[in-house]
């Protein structure tokens, strides 16, 4: 199997010295001006569990859904991780605040299949791409809340589309009509939806070649990835697990475990928090 490693020299990021998202203009069709900026190319990442048998009907619903040209990311299968795989790519207690638990080959494997899809964007050359788990049904506020994404999308620009309502918080950044985009004091957890430029995408995999932790907490750590998550709400998304038969990561918890989540998850939340607000201050300082 593949843990998709990434060597940073074989893409060209896409920063400028300047504010705003300014696009290589390599080609320009007839009749474009060209002090005209392009549009940004954005394709749809569907990650999908090849074994997911009954979730395929929901994924080809969702690309024809979705307001951009999409494909499947096979997602990578924890069944077949073996240990060797696991332990190429996965170490506890890499970066503070530490993770008090350890990952599930579930969540490993949902990391690099997240992984995967980032990688596909930089591979493709593409500007940003869409990426969706496969778990995940849209409604009428997408297409709102996808052209708010796009208005504030630039060089390194990671733009959730968050599930659950009143978890995020932060500095509006832009607002159209009912639909605002925030920098989240502490970014939510999930990664059900996202808008990710190749930038991001790029800095993402050189700093999780080696994780300790879930995907979407990892996303959390700006101060350590380099990228600062931006979020729409409402996000116009909708996690649908249950009505698929359950999810494909979570593992079986002992009482005694589960007990331990309940005492440990508050105090590890609120170390993100603190290095969160840390982080905002300081950039802005």
């Amino acid at each position: 199997m593949q843990t998709y490693e990434f060597n940073p020299s074989s893409a060209m990021p896409l920063e400028r010295s300047h504010a705003g998202f300014e696009f290589d203009h390599a080609s320009n069709p007839v009749g474009t001006r060209l002090d005209e900026p392009r549009q940004p190319v954005i394709r749809g990442f569907i990650i999908h569990l090849e074994r997911a048998r009954d979730r395929m009907p929901q994924v080809e619903r969702l690309a024809a859904r979705l307001p951009v040209p999409s494909e499947i990311i096979e997602a990578v299968d924890g069944r077949v991780l073996s240990v060797g795989e696991v332990e190429r790519v996965y170490r506890r207690r890499l970066q503070k605040p530490y993770y008090p638990f350890a990952m599930s080959i579930g969540e490993i494997a949902c990391f690099l299949s997240h992984r995967k899809a980032w990688a596909a964007i930089v591979e493709q050359g593409i500007d940003a791409g869409l990426v969706f788990e496969d778990d995940v049904e849209i409604d009428d506020a997408f297409r709102v809340a996808f052209a708010a994404a796009k208005a504030c999308l630039k060089p390194g620009s990671f733009i959730r589309f968050p599930f659950r309502m009143g978890k995020e918080h932060g500095k509006c950044v832009l607002s159209e009509g009912e639909t605002n985009v925030i920098q989240p004091t502490r970014i939510g957890l999930g990664m059900v939806a996202q808008l990710v430029s190749r930038d991001a995408a790029i800095r993402l995999l050189e700093a999780t070649s080696i994780f300790d932790r879930p995907v979407d907490t990892t996303v959390q750590m700006s101060w350590f990835t380099r990228v600062s998550p931006l979020a729409v709400l409402p996000g116009g998304v909708h996690e649908i697990s249950p009505q698929l038969g359950g999810s494909t990561i979570k593992s079986h918890k002992t009482l005694a475990e589960r007990l331990s989540r309940e005492v440990l998850r508050p105090l590890y939340r609120a170390k993100i928090v603190f290095h969160s607000r840390r982080f905002i201050r300081d950039a802005i300082s």
